[in-house]
């Protein structure tokens, strides 16, 4: 798929990559970022709860740290944000990697049955990604739970946050793949014009043997393999006019999609007792 010529760019690009992922000090300025900006100032901005907690209780407008919280907020937590930070650092090589093979002019097939010119391998990379899905929806689920639990809220109230988070994994998991629409949507022009007009070149050199008479005599129509490769043809022609322009099925989007709010669904006993949960899902199934 990668041209002759074009080899030595892809080579560097993958070198690139893996001096990147392989960074010390990336490493290091992400442990800074965590103990300077994220904790000092997401954590205790947006996410720390402002009512007594098992890490801390709320004292002259701050926060008044347990035994338990300092472990927490000074060893548990940094690990936690750095191992994710450190997540989104190695997504954003990924999405590097990917721009710079994009800007190679690949070898796609228009007919290829991946519908993909060949590219389709790469939605299997999403299930790369489901560790990465699951971990943010357990996030969100103890983020909402403490919600619950201490400020008295509903699940329902955070359907907002729970779409946003799951619009915000595909595009960051399926999104990248999207830089080869051009060069697929360009294989696609190319195969429709190009298949059409050896369709068309077929279809008429078939009716003129075959319906206008131009057939030899002793060439029998049973068993002539002109109609097969006639069907064959349609398919092929088929399968460029169906191809798509981004390498994501829908069978890794769904599956991206749930693996996000799987974590989330034990909730919904917040809103109902198991017993009564179950007996509406009886009711529904039998």
């Amino acid at each position: 798929m990668i041209p002759q010529g074009a080899l030595l760019r892809f080579d560097a690009a993958i070198a690139s990559t893996f001096r990147l992922r392989n960074s010390v000090l990336g490493e290091i300025l992400l442990i800074a970022f965590v103990y300077g900006v994220s904790v000092p100032l997401i954590w205790r901005q947006y996410t720390a709860l402002d009512t007594a907690t098992w890490y801390a209780a709320p004292i002259g407008g701050g926060l008044q740290l347990s035994l338990a919280g300092n472990w927490y907020v000074y060893l548990s937590l940094p690990l936690f944000q750095f191992l994710l930070w450190r997540w989104y650092f190695r997504l954003f090589i990924w999405i590097r990697f990917l721009w710079q093979v994009s800007r190679i002019d690949l070898s796609l097939v228009p007919t290829h049955p991946d519908r993909a010119g060949g590219l389709g391998f790469l939605t299997n990379t999403a299930y790369a990604f489901m560790p990465l899905a699951v971990a943010h929806g357990a996030l969100l689920a103890g983020l909402i739970a403490n919600r619950i639990f201490y400020l008295g809220a509903a699940l329902p109230d955070f359907k907002i946050e729970i779409a946003v988070v799951a619009v915000f994994l595909l595009s960051v998991v399926l999104g990248p793949l999207l830089v080869f629409a051009p060069q697929l949507a360009q294989a696609k022009r190319t195969g429709n014009r190009e298949y059409g007009a050896l369709a068309a070149r077929y279809v008429r050199e078939f009716d003129a043997k075959w319906l206008r008479r131009g057939a030899p005599a002793d060439e029998p129509l049973v068993g002539s393999g002109d109609i097969q490769s006639l069907a064959d043809l349609a398919n092929s022609f088929e399968v460029v006019r169906t191809m798509q322009i981004a390498p994501i099925t829908r069978d890794a989007l769904l599956r991206l999609v749930a693996a996000t709010l799987a974590p989330v669904v034990p909730l919904v006993l917040t809103m109902m007792p198991l017993e009564e949960l179950l007996k509406k899902l009886f009711g529904i199934l039998f």
